[in-house]
């Protein structure tokens, strides 16, 4: 069944170019997904409700003005791919897997989208710091903090959709790091949160 398109992407004012890749992007994915698993099978119907819209409310919240982001663990492309083909921000994707990185230079190719494959273990990329850091479904917020903060540009913003426990994993992250942490509801998830944090620092360690 051909995946179903909402109607979000009106919301956040992208032109028929943009819908027309990301068009392209859902329909490279529903013929990759049965080979490799980029999403669970039963969301290939509502692959733009569940995933890409969910990466499109994303958008708003990206800071001003922005040419170069960075998205850690992007596996089938969310969110730093649909962000790079809605906004024309030019995304390197971070993904240790190598088989979807090879799905996410086929997307490139097809939507020619501004993004630049890493395959690798996160902690193996040296990239040059940005303003922005996104990362979905990739780890905890404290493991993810760890992980985005030598990518992160002083004064630079992460953006990390969460779910239910995402009160639990800031107050988890809190214990090891001082951050300013704005909590957006999802619009695809009733549950879901967007945490948008800025100035995250570790706590220093009294070792008196």
């Amino acid at each position: 069944m051909k995946p179903t398109q909402t109607q979000d992407a009106d919301a956040y004012g992208l032109g028929s170019a943009a819908r027309d890749r990301l068009t392209a992007f859902a329909a490279l994915l529903t013929r990759w997904n049965p080979t490799i698993r980029l999403v669970s099978s039963q969301d290939i119907d509502h692959l733009w409700a569940r995933h890409i819209d969910d990466a499109l409310q994303l958008v708003p919240l990206m800071p001003q003005p922005l040419a170069h982001a960075i998205d850690l663990g992007s596996g089938g492309g969310f969110p730093g791919l649909i962000l790079a083909l809605a906004t024309e921000v030019h995304f390197d994707l971070v993904e240790a897997d190598s088989r979807k990185a090879a799905f996410l230079q086929e997307a490139i190719t097809i939507t020619r989208a501004p993004a630049t494959i890493y395959a690798g273990r996160i902690e193996d990329i040296a990239l040059e710091s940005r303003m922005l850091v996104t990362a979905r479904a990739l780890a905890p917020l404290p493991r993810l903090l760890e992980l985005s903060k030598p990518f992160l540009a002083e004064g630079g913003t992460c953006i990390f959709p969460k779910g239910e426990r995402a009160g639990t994993e800031i107050a988890e992250a809190s214990q090891e790091w001082i951050m300013d942490v704005q909590q957006i509801p999802s619009r695809t998830s009733p549950a879901g949160r967007i945490l948008r944090i800025t100035n995250p620092q570790r706590r220093k360690v009294n070792r008196s």
